[in-house]
């Protein structure tokens, strides 16, 4: 099957959807589809071009500025409109490339499926931006797709746009490489907080700020605790000066950009990792837990998190309410404070990801919906 991914950005661009996105082309070249991704140069120093990598075909085209996060590529539709494809798969919450590839898929007739992250939101002047794309454009390309993911079955609740579309949503969660993330023989470092985001504005509902607030409480009962942070953007130096201004700076370790090989040893040596993630509306699934869970690390997240009912059926980790601090430090304490519950966590966790979240299985469920609309 010749299958043609539309992103806004690609790898090495990183972020939740890219990384998704990246995960979920290598999982269809392992089963022998041809993969063709055309995206931007965003997130990256590279100008307009074709390359390959781990066998993914991958079109750079040039854009021209960036209306909130999403870039505007004037050639995109030019360069969708002769590539051979026998279904188009785009992705929300950035827009544009996706209406872009719906309509050339409608124009060509070819099958079209929308995974739908989370809804289109902003701040200041991308909220208006936001509003008057939700209001006028998001209802056409809902309608033209064929098939809509969704990574959690709230989300269709949630969500005041998918509700009509109730009837072409699928619900097929995220994946993780149960290869890549895995236990290592390390040993944990004891009383130490795990926590990876990309520090900017945009990513300000992940609950950092949150997780400061509740290492105040923790600090009490467990003196030696330790925050590591992962993860860069132009909110680290706010974050530093926050955490001085709680009088946090000496339990803190801003460690920035973790890459890649590095990252699976920061989730094994952590005794918790901690997603205390607060808007419903932007954080789609959480896949930073499934990696963590993966490493037999318990997690602690909130209610809105995509894997945070299978988190709690399978006692992986706690899940507490958004913006309840003193619930999030005490979760926090329970976990740092019994070695065997943890131990007993991490091991529950890793079973659950082995059985229904490794990417050979989502990516088999993918596949079938392909072959579904093909």
């Amino acid at each position: 099957m010749k299958i043609v991914q539309v992103h806004s950005a690609f790898f090495p661009a990183i972020g939740g959807v890219e990384n998704y996105a990246f995960s979920l082309c290598r999982e269809l070249i392992h089963n022998k589809h041809e993969v063709t991704v055309v995206t931007s140069t965003l997130g990256t120093n590279k100008s307009a071009r074709i390359e390959e990598h781990d066998n993914i075909i991958i079109k750079r085209v040039s854009f021209l500025f960036k209306i909130g996060h999403t870039p505007v590529i004037p050639n995109l539709y030019s360069e969708l409109k002769h590539i051979e494809a026998d279904v188009i798969h785009t992705h929300l919450p950035t827009p544009y490339t996706s209406d872009i590839a719906a309509n050339v898929s409608r124009h060509r007739n070819i099958p079209c499926i929308l995974t739908y992250h989370n809804d289109i939101v902003g701040k200041k002047i991308n909220k208006y931006i936001a509003k008057t794309y939700n209001t006028i454009a998001l209802n056409r390309l809902l309608d033209s797709v064929d098939k809509i993911i969704i990574t959690q079955a709230e989300y269709i609740q949630r969500s005041p746009y998918l509700k009509k579309f109730h009837k072409k949503v699928v619900i097929i969660p995220c994946g993780v490489d149960t290869n890549r993330f895995k236990p290592l023989l390390i040993e944990k470092q004891r009383n130490t907080i795990f926590f990876f985001s990309i520090l900017n504005k945009a990513h300000q509902y992940k609950g950092l700020d949150n997780l400061l607030e509740a290492l105040i409480i923790v600090k009490q009962e467990i003196p030696d605790v330790r925050l590591v942070i992962g993860g860069a953007g132009d909110k680290m130096r706010y974050y530093r000066h926050r955490a001085k201004a709680l009088g946090l700076e000496k339990v803190i370790d801003f460690c920035g950009f973790i890459p890649d090989i590095k990252l699976t040893e920061y989730y094994n040596k952590a005794g918790v990792f901690v997603l205390p993630s607060t808007s419903a509306s932007q954080e789609g699934f959480g896949m930073v837990l499934l990696e963590s869970l993966a490493c037999k690390t318990p997690v602690i997240t909130t209610d809105i998190v995509g894997i945070s009912k299978d988190t709690v059926d399978n006692n992986a980790g706690i899940v507490v309410e958004p913006n309840d601090n003193s619930a999030l430090a005490e979760a926090i304490i329970k976990i740092l404070s019994d070695n065997q519950l943890a131990a007993e966590m991490g091991d529950r966790g890793r079973e659950l990801i082995a059985n229904k979240y490794g990417w050979d299985k989502i990516g088999a469920r993918i596949l079938k919906l392909y072959g579904e609309i093909k």
